[in-house]
């Protein structure tokens, strides 16, 4: 990861709005359309992340992550993505790690997320860093495909 730097911003930044654009693409073609998360879709808009962090090597971005209250308990992690060619390189990892002190400084006593089971890569980076599968959180209780990860800060 030599070169890479993570650089706090909103989510009004370029860069952000491009990658939630391929993020978009990429959970539509993972549930065969954009028709198949038309329900999601209200929950994950990209005006409502407050803290995005990007990754950058050698001044490209490569990766995002969100961050945003849920509650005065929870923070929710959001739109963690890394460009295909640059995954393997643990910035997924150190983005978290930052989501994570972030949400913690801010006074947040745990960090929660949704996924879904089919995102195999995602399940496996959230449960290796310690979160365990909860029941599903408003919106995402009364969405089919949708689970629902925390962790203690």
């Amino acid at each position: 990861m030599e070169n890479t730097i993570f650089k706090w911003t909103d989510s009004h930044n370029e860069d952000f709005r491009r990658f939630y654009l391929i993020t978009e693409q990429y959970y539509n073609s993972l549930v065969g359309g954009s028709g198949n998360r038309k329900g999601f879709v209200p929950y994950n808009l990209s005006d409502s992340i407050s803290d995005v962090l990007i990754a950058y090597i050698n001044g490209s971005a490569v990766g995002c992550a969100g961050l945003k209250k849920y509650s005065a308990a929870d923070a929710e992690i959001k739109r963690v993505w890394v460009d295909p060619q640059w995954r393997g390189n643990h910035i997924a990892s150190v983005m978290m790690d930052m989501a994570e002190e972030k949400a913690f400084r801010q006074g947040f006593d745990r960090t929660i997320l949704q996924t879904r089971n089919i995102m195999t890569a995602a399940v496996s980076l959230y449960v290796n860093r310690g979160y365990h599968l909860i029941s599903n959180y408003p919106p995402y209780d009364k969405l089919e495909g949708a689970v629902c990860y925390a962790k203690e800060l």
